[in-house]
């Protein structure tokens, strides 16, 4: 028996509760995993309201991201042994594989070794960000040095790695938050400047970036597309990836058309369709964990009783880097 997170209805995260459930057997390419760390996500938020991309069969577990250690493996894995202590690639479906649990079976090919170096909890705040900001900015927006990068939603775990990636290949982070508040963390994050959204956002980036920024990186959506669009050179790549402001927005698409912009909608599990490229964002992500340059920003730890707190936290929008629970 494990306990696990689940919910009953859809809401806020007042719907959420600790129960008991039996674990089955790992299957063949399966390994089963103590974990110690869970690494919430606004996925979750998004699944538990009923507005995700999948819908949740009720009752139904959630969760993205978890660290732990390997304590069974199941047939046919050669990958991972007994002891090994490993972080999650976010799996395709959180309908199906929900990882906020004190033990669950998980793909032995989808489980990252840790570095010896970190802990559960920078490894539950890792692996979302990181491939999320590097796929997204690698391979689909072809970063290269010097280019300027606008990086909205800044202050959050994602927004935190992008800009860590963004400063080594050599690129320009624009950070873009909507408070001043989180201006000097940012700065000290390595941001090359601070930009508070709003109406006012298309002539501060024109300011920083006179040439113009040839790439968005951008968490909210909504009625900021636009303005990046009209803040964009001819050429640029807006690669959004969150849904933080949910509503509609119009974008003429004369815009589009007359700048050749690329808008994009991006998932994280686009990456887990090409092995090769996972392989070398894998690589690159454990080599930068070691050497320093990449660091998972943790904002505050819970214990696994208090998720509903963990998640009010989360939904506060006060938080700067990741929120962790630990078990």
């Amino acid at each position: 028996m494990a306990k696990v997170v689940r919910f009953h209805r859809l809401g806020g995260a007042e719907v959420l509760q600790i129960e008991d459930a039996a674990v089955a057997e790992p299957e063949p390419g399966e390994v089963r995993i103590r974990v110690h760390a869970l690494g919430l996500n606004r996925a979750e938020v998004l699944f538990r309201s009923g507005l995700y991309i999948e819908d949740p069969e009720l009752p139904s577990g959630l969760g993205l991201e978890a660290a732990g250690v390997v304590e069974m493996v199941g047939p046919n894995v050669t990958e991972r042994k007994l002891g090994d202590r490993v972080a999650l690639i976010p799996p395709v479906s959180m309908k199906q594989r929900p990882v906020h649990s004190e033990l669950i079976n998980y793909p032995a090919d989808l489980t990252v070794p840790m570095p010896d170096s970190q802990s559960f909890e920078s490894a539950a705040a890792t692996w979302m960000a990181y491939l999320t900001a590097y796929d997204a900015l690698i391979r689909v927006a072809a970063l290269k040095a010097g280019d300027h990068v606008v990086i909205t939603a800044a202050s959050s775990s994602v927004g935190i790695a992008a800009i860590q990636l963004v400063n080594s290949v050599g690129a320009i982070p624009i950070a873009v938050t909507t408070s001043d508040c989180k201006r000097e963390a940012l700065l000290a994050a390595g941001a090359a400047h601070v930009l508070i959204s709003g109406d006012s956002v298309v002539e501060a980036i024109g300011k920083v970036a006179p040439a113009g920024a040839r790439v968005f990186f951008d968490a909210v959506g909504g009625k900021l597309i636009p303005l990046l669009a009209s803040a964009a050179p001819p050429g640029a790549v807006i690669v959004n990836y969150g849904v933080l402001d949910a509503s509609t927005t119009e974008l003429p698409p004369a815009v589009l058309l007359a700048k050749s912009l690329t808008l994009r909608g991006y998932l994280v599990h686009e990456i887990l369709r090409d092995p090769l490229i996972l392989s070398r964002a894998k690589k690159l992500i454990l080599e930068g964990l070691v050497s320093g340059q990449l660091c998972p920003t943790i904002a505050r730890t819970f214990p696994l009783d208090e998720i509903v707190t963990a998640y009010e936290f989360l939904e506060s929008n006060g938080q700067f880097g990741k929120v962790v629970v630990t078990i």
